[in-house]
C-alpha cells in the first residue's frame, strides 16, 4: 500500500537516503515501495546533536537512513548508551526499549523512543537547573 506524503512549501524530507526539499507550493506524492522516510520535523542535524540523548537519536537516525552503515554505527550507539546509563540510570527503561527495537531492526520505532529520551533528558536538565 503506497504512503501518501504531503509536503508544505519549503519542507524537507529524507526519502531513501536522499534529502528532498519542496518548492514554493504544497506537493503531494505517493511512495510505492518500502524506503526510510523522515519528515523535516524528525530530522536532527549533526550540529543539533548537542546532548547525550540527542547524540543517541542522531546515531539511530543514521542507522535508519543508511542501514549499510549499521556495523560501524552500532558501537557508537552502545558507547553512548553506556555513558547515559552511568549518568542517569532512570533512563534504563526507555533505553532498553530503543535498544530492543534496534536489535530487531525496527529503526523508526527506535527513533520514536529516542525522541522520548530527549524529552526526558530535557526534563532532567530543567529540574537540575531550577532553584530549590
Amino acid at each position: 500500500m503506497p504512503l501518501k506524503l504531503t509536503l508544505k512549501p519549503h519542507e524537507r524530507v529524507v526519502l531513501g537516503g536522499a534529502v528532498v526539499k519542496n518548492g514554493n507550493s504544497t506537493c503531494h506524492f505517493l511512495v510505492e515501495n518500502n524506503v526510510p522516510i523522515l519528515r523535516d520535523v524528525d530530522i536532527l542535524s549533526e550540529s543539533e546533536a548537542s546532548t547525550p540523548c540527542r547524540k543517541i537519536y542522531f546515531v539511530i537516525q543514521l542507522m535508519y537512513i543508511d542501514q549499510a552503515q549499521i556495523t560501524e554505527l552500532q558501537p557508537i550507539y552502545w558507547g553512548l548508551v553506556r555513558e547515559v546509563l552511568e549518568a542517569a540510570p532512570s533512563m534504563k527503561a526507555l533505553i532498553s526499549k530503543a535498544s530492543q527495537f534496534i536489535i530487531d531492526g525496527k529503526f523508526y520505532q527506535a527513533l520514536k523512543t529516542a525522541r522520548k529520551l530527549i524529552q526526558y533528558e530535557e526534563e532532567l536538565i530543567k529540574n537540575a537547573t531550577e532553584p530549590c
